[in-house]
């Protein structure tokens, strides 16, 4: 179902209000515009700032010394600037990121079976601030994605926990992300992440005081999603726009970072098991009509987008 209003600004849904109370809220804001600030989120602001400090930390390190924890295969670890691009023929992404995820062992069921992206996290050793901050972080983190969860249910007439058991063992990913400042001469199409959708479920996107994250509507018009320190951004992934049959809208956004310093944000990326199976949501199709898109899993949408986007998988291949 194509978006049925144009948006000039960012909504804010507030958690307080109660998951049933913010349902209505929550579908209009994935149905018109795909983004919105959520407040009351619960992430003590103790447990962001240490993850913001360990980004300041690692990114102030060599370069030399960042290459010492490159990305592995299971997308854990350091990509430089120019290991990312988010389509073809745009230039690589201005920025620098260090990945995690769920911190599963080498003798995990699901890392034994080679499920896609699972195992270990990886760290340096000369920073064990950066392990303690992440591991905080990312448990804060699910315990407000899996409330999110409920009122999305909620927004689809579905029973409150039907997406709790998908996030029992999540592929949930995280990022530490370093945009350097951006010379003008590097040019008006160079972009610290070009124009993109996210490609899961939803994103929880934690911002500096920098900005530069914006949002582009169906005018073509890029609306700023200015940071708000009480709020993190939420946006739809392709994933969920899958779904819920394109109900729910999957918006463009890109960073720009023309400040003259550099930017540091924390992007989760809230995303099910990877076995979990993408079907339409039977509320989101309607009455004598077909879903929009095969049946898929959430591993293979995921794997299928990672080989586009960054130069360590093609590599590899």
């Amino acid at each position: 179902m194509p978006p049925t209003a144009d948006f000039s600004a960012i909504p804010v849904l507030d958690l307080a209000r109660g998951e049933a109370a913010l349902a209505g809220d929550l579908h209009r804001a994935a149905t018109d515009v795909g983004f919105f600030y959520l407040k009351a989120h619960g992430v003590p602001r103790s447990v962001i700032d240490a993850m913001f400090a360990a980004a300041h930390d690692f990114f102030g390190q060599s370069l030399e010394q960042k290459q010492l924890m490159h990305v592995d295969d299971r997308h854990r670890g350091f990509l430089r600037v120019g290991e990312a691009k988010m389509y073809k023929g745009a230039k690589p992404d201005l920025k620098e990121s260090y990945l995690y995820g769920n911190d599963l062992p080498e003798s995990d069921p699901d890392v034994l079976a080679d499920r896609p992206l699972m195992g270990p996290n990886r760290w340096p050793a000369d920073l064990p601030q950066m392990k303690v901050a992440a591991d905080a972080y990312y448990a804060a983190i699910h315990q407000c994605g899996l409330r999110l969860m409920r009122v999305f249910a909620t927004a689809l007439d579905l029973p409150p926990d039907h997406f709790a058991p998908f996030y029992g063992r999540p592929l949930t990913r995280g990022s530490l992300l370093h945009y350097p400042p951006q010379p003008p001469d590097m040019g008006a199409d160079q972009y610290g992440v070009s124009a993109h959708s996210d490609y899961g479920a939803i994103t929880f996107v934690g911002q500096d005081e920098t900005g530069g994250l914006e949002v582009l509507n169906r005018s073509g018009q890029w609306i700023p999603a200015p940071p708000d320190p009480d709020c993190f951004v939420v946006n739809i992934g392709d994933l969920m726009a899958r779904w819920t049959n394109d109900r729910y809208v999957s918006t463009p956004h890109r960073v720009v970072n023309r400040s003259g310093r550099a930017r540091y944000s924390l992007a989760t990326f809230f995303d099910p098991h990877p076995d979990t199976a993408i079907a339409a949501i039977p509320s989101c199709v309607a009455a004598g009509q077909k879903p929009l898109y095969p049946v898929t899993t959430c591993g293979d949408h995921i794997l299928s987008r990672f080989a586009a986007a960054f130069a360590y998988r093609k590599q590899a291949s």
